[in-house]
């Protein structure tokens, strides 16, 4: 048995010897047809290729870290030359952390320019007509709040410039959005310096009472956004002549055909014209705005009001000639004659007066006086009647 376990055992350590030693054999034949390596002794750095050197014609780096790359470029070079591997790639790894951290700069620089550049709006339609041939309006930021006041495309209109060259300065310069603007300065253009022509001297300014500003509408507390929120109105008192003379579009004294010819001017170019009688918030200036509302719907309220007296009348007028005649004191006496007294109208007795005898002869005296104390003696006057008995009052207890 134990004869039989060593065959056994001794086959299977043969089968096995059999292939290692085949292996050997080719392993053996590849080394000697393979090119003699470096020695233990040598570093496996220096078999590691080098990136080729700058050439001399190249122009400069741009980046910052472009002069200690070179340098340790040539550091790492040399190092290599003088045969020190070590120096070599401590040299190389520094330039490559220098390029690494260049490019993460580079990256970041760009990652931050793009928002800014896309924070630029580009300028609107509006913005793009409204040139310094017509209005003298430089362009500002949005204005974002309070709450909904407020706006995009805003600009600040300075002056009006007419065909002419000349300016109508805004005063004070109003804030507003860009369409309002260029509806201010068209009307000025078009329909103000033609009929202020009439008054011998052209305009000079634009009396600017209110623009924008964030409130409700007529300042009232709690109310809804005025147009002025939304720096779409402004408010116009009037304007100021070269000769500097001021013409206020409310002012009753004005020429009614100018301030009519305004009325209408405003009302169509505008969709809000507000001025004397609408309210009482616009008795002294006109309020203009672009409003958008539903089917295009438009408020025209302003009454060209009629010049007051110039001299209060302190008397009455007076009395027309044909006005009937005026009843007097001595009138109403006069119609009392022939009038049936009170107690007759009445249908009452009254008391016979005793007839005075006329006057005759001497001899007839006691006869006379005779008649008259018969008389007096048959009309007796009438006795008092008493006074009607008061009704006892009945007093009552307060009760509070």
């Amino acid at each position: 048995m134990v004869s039989a376990a060593l065959a056994v055992f001794a086959l299977s350590w043969l089968m096995a010897a059999a292939p290692a030693a085949a292996r050997s054999r080719e392993a053996g034949h590849l080394q000697a047809h393979a090119a003699p390596g470096p020695s233990r002794n040598e570093p496996a750095i220096a078999t590691v290729p080098l990136p080729q050197p700058r050439p001399q014609a190249a122009p400069p780096r741009v980046r910052a870290g472009a002069g200690a790359t070179d340098s340790a470029g040539a550091g790492g070079k040399a190092a290599a030359a003088k045969g020190e591997p070590g120096a070599a790639r401590q040299a190389q790894e520094k330039a490559g952390n220098e390029a690494g951290t260049d490019a993460k700069s580079d990256v970041k620089s760009d990652a931050n320019a793009g928002p800014r550049a896309l924070q630029v709006p580009q300028p609107s339609a509006c913005r793009l007509a409204l040139t310094e041939e017509i209005a003298v309006a430089p362009s500002i930021p949005p204005i974002k709040g309070p709450g909904a006041c407020g706006g995009d495309d805003l600009v600040r209109l300075e002056a009006v410039v007419l065909p002419d060259k000349r300016r109508v300065a805004v005063t004070p310069a109003a804030i507003m959005r860009c369409p309002m603007a260029s509806a201010i300065a068209s009307w000025v253009r078009s329909d103000v310096v033609p009929l202020l022509q009439s008054l011998g001297s052209p305009p000079a300014v634009l009396d600017n009472f209110d623009a924008y500003e964030c409130r409700g509408r007529n300042r009232v507390s709690g109310a809804q956004l005025s147009e002025h929120g939304r720096a779409n109105a402004i408010d116009v008192r009037g304007f100021k002549l070269a000769d500097g003379r001021m013409i206020e579009l409310t002012d009753r004294t004005q020429p009614r055909e100018l301030r009519e010819a305004v009325l209408h001017s405003v009302c169509t170019r505008f969709t809000t014209a507000l001025g004397p009688a609408s309210d009482w918030y616009h008795e002294d200036h006109i309020h203009l705005d672009l409003a958008e509302r539903r089917s295009n719907y438009r408020i025209c309220q302003w009454d060209v009001l009629d010049p007051l007296p110039q001299i209060a009348p302190l008397m009455p007028a007076v009395r027309p000639d044909g006005a009937p005649p005026r009843e007097t004191a001595e009138g109403a006496e006069e119609g009392k004659v022939g009038k049936p007294a009170r107690g007759a109208a009445a249908g009452e007795a009254t008391p016979a007066e005793p007839q005075r005898a006329a006057p005759s002869e001497p001899g007839s005296a006691d006869a006379a006086a005779a008649d008259a104390e018969e008389a007096e003696t048959a009309t007796p006057p009438p006795a008092p009647q008493p006074a009607p008995a008061k009704a006892g009052k009945r007093r009552h207890r307060s009760r509070s």
